[in-house]
């Protein structure tokens, strides 16, 4: 075998080693990145049955500013009522039900609500509850002046 003048072979440079598995730095990015991906995934879903109630709060606020704004514009007095499966406007003289898009969905109310045409209705506040799990609860509510909004705590002077 022909040798270098340093004492090398000739071949041009040390041998090579058959590589024999992952360094520890490359371990730990794979690591690090599989527990990125996961918080990502876990922080990204939710319960399913609290997006619902969700989603079904925001539905119910839309609808009872719509019908809020349409009593002021047609200067008829709309009632909202709870009902087992969804609720029901009135207007004294005609009655629409609408079913909640989920058949677990509970809603209460201490009292009909008035949704106008007067500008000023009267503090209210309408109780959703998913029936499988009632300690979690939304709250819709207005001061009477105000619009609508979706709250995850009771009213002052609510009993529930």
């Amino acid at each position: 075998m022909p040798t270098s003048a340093i004492g090398r072979p000739a071949s041009g440079g040390l041998r090579r080693r058959a590589p024999r598995g992952f360094t520890l730095l490359e371990l730990m990015i794979v690591v690090a990145i599989v527990a990125m991906a996961s918080a990502t995934v876990v922080l990204a879903l939710r319960d399913s049955a609290q997006s619902q109630l969700d989603r079904e709060a925001l539905r119910l606020l839309a609808q009872l500013e719509t019908l809020r704004a349409e009593s002021r514009a047609t200067g008829v007095p709309l009632l909202w009522r709870a009902k087992d499966q969804g609720y029901e406007v009135s207007d004294g003289v005609t009655t629409r039900s609408v079913r909640w898009n989920i058949a677990d969905l509970q809603a209460q109310a201490d009292t009909s609500v008035p949704l106008g045409p007067e500008p000023i209705i009267g503090p209210h506040s309408v109780r959703l509850w998913m029936r499988d799990a009632p300690e979690r609860s939304l709250w819709i509510n207005t001061d009477g002046l105000r619009s609508f909004e979706v709250s995850n705590v009771a009213p002052t002077g609510s009993a529930r």
